[in-house]
C-alpha cells in the first residue's frame, strides 16, 4: 500500500508541471508565481526569459494582523502596487500546484484590485 502523503505530493508535482508548462513571464508580461506555506504566502513576479525576479512580497511586509485570507488580499494589493510602481501593468498568474480557492484566490483578487490585469 503506496503512502498516501506520498501520492498525494508526486499528484501537486504532476499539476505543477503541467501549470508551468503553459505558463511563461516575459520582462513586459511576468509571471506571478504563489507560494503557500501553513503560516505564510509569497508572490513574486518572475521574467522567464532572463530568469530574473523582478517583485516580490509576502506577508511579513504587511503590517496589518487578522486572518489568513485577509492578509492574503492585503499581500495581493501591496503585490500590485510594487507591480505599478515598476509599470507593470499585465501578468500571468501561476497558482502552482494550489488549487484556485481561499488564499489564492484572495491574493489574485488583492492584485486584481490593485488595477492589474490577467
Amino acid at each position: 500500500m503506496k503512502d498516501r502523503n506520498k501520492v498525494k505530493k508526486q499528484k501537486a508535482i504532476r499539476r505543477q508541471i503541467r501549470t508551468r508548462a503553459k505558463i511563461t513571464g516575459t520582462a513586459v508580461k511576468p509571471r506571478v508565481s504563489v507560494f503557500r506555506s501553513l503560516n505564510h504566502i509569497s508572490v513574486q513576479a518572475i521574467d522567464d526569459i532572463n530568469n530574473v525576479t523582478l517583485v516580490a512580497a509576502s506577508d511579513k511586509e504587511v503590517k496589518s494582523k487578522g486572518a489568513k485570507t485577509e492578509l492574503a488580499s492585503a499581500v495581493g494589493e501591496l503585490m500590485g502596487n510594487k507591480l505599478k510602481e515598476k509599470k507593470l501593468e499585465n501578468i500571468v498568474f501561476d497558482k502552482g500546484a494550489y488549487k484556485y480557492h481561499g488564499r489564492v484566490k484572495a491574493l489574485a483578487e488583492g492584485i486584481r484590485k490593485a488595477g492589474i490585469n490577467f
